[in-house]
């Protein structure tokens, strides 16, 4: 709890500050995180999109990520974190998207193993969040992780593999790749009426470590139509808190 909170003392590297005068509603802990991207054209995943989603490119493409990892810790401001909800695993599928000079991130998919985290995400932040039978186990610095959707209002979804480290700790660089896809503060969603709304969120610079993996399956955006080929770009994190802020129309 004291390592999330203290989050708020490294607000330097923020491309905008932290809300003032509102504050965070929930923290969380995410342990033994990969980020998988690939490379897709931005075409692709127009029709997938809200149109007052923009799409973000790097070097001429969007991309999409798919991140599985560890919540630990989640719980709300004013309170411990609640027995048997608070540690759970989780893998998003996700693209990027600046609004009003804000970088952020747009959720195609979020599956966590909790129930209660579904239902309580769905209603406070309107993300697609979807229950799955999961799995993340640690052996050295190798993690093995292994998703399969069970929710009855989704699409089947799932992802098995191991990962793992291959290099140092570093921050990514402000213009490079690496910052373009994990130093983002925002996230973007959509009311029931179609209104973007925006929530905010912060956390240290991400102390990133270049990865290695072995995936044996991966129909994570069979959803969205796309079919992700090629070998992707790997990145590790061991562990990264995080404060929430209420989502917001813009």
């Amino acid at each position: 709890m004291r390592e999330q909170a203290a989050t708020l003392r490294v607000t330097d590297h923020r491309p905008w500050p932290v809300p003032e005068g509102r504050p965070w509603v929930m923290a969380q802990s995410w342990h033994d995180l990969l980020f998988a991207h690939w490379r897709v054209p931005a075409a692709a995943l127009r029709p997938v999109i809200h149109p007052e989603i923009p799409i973000d490119e790097f070097d001429g493409s969007a991309w999409i990520g798919i991140t599985p990892f560890r919540v630990e810790g989640s719980r709300p401001r004013l309170g411990p974190p609640p027995p048997l909800v608070s540690s759970f695993p989780e893998c998003n599928v996700r693209t990027y998207a600046t609004i009003d000079g804000k970088p952020g991130i747009w959720f195609f998919s979020l599956d966590a193993a909790s129930r209660l985290a579904v239902h309580g995400a769905r209603r406070a932040w309107r993300l697609p969040y979807f229950h799955a039978d999961m799995a993340a186990s640690t052996r050295g610095d190798a993690v093995a992780y292994r998703t399969d959707r069970v929710s009855p209002d989704g699409p089947q979804a799932a992802f098995e593999g191991t990962y793992r480290p291959s290099g140092p700790v570093r921050h990514a660089l402000p213009g490079s790749l690496e910052h373009f896809l994990t130093e983002r503060y925002c996230l973007y969603t959509l009311d029931g009426r179609g209104r973007v709304h925006r929530g905010d969120i912060h956390h240290p610079p991400w102390p990133l470590q270049p990865a290695e993996a072995e995936l044996e399956r991966n129909t994570m955006t069979a959803q969205v139509g796309l079919d992700l080929a090629g070998e992707p770009l790997l990145h590790f994190a061991r562990r990264q808190d995080v404060l929430m802020w209420r989502i917001r129309p813009i």
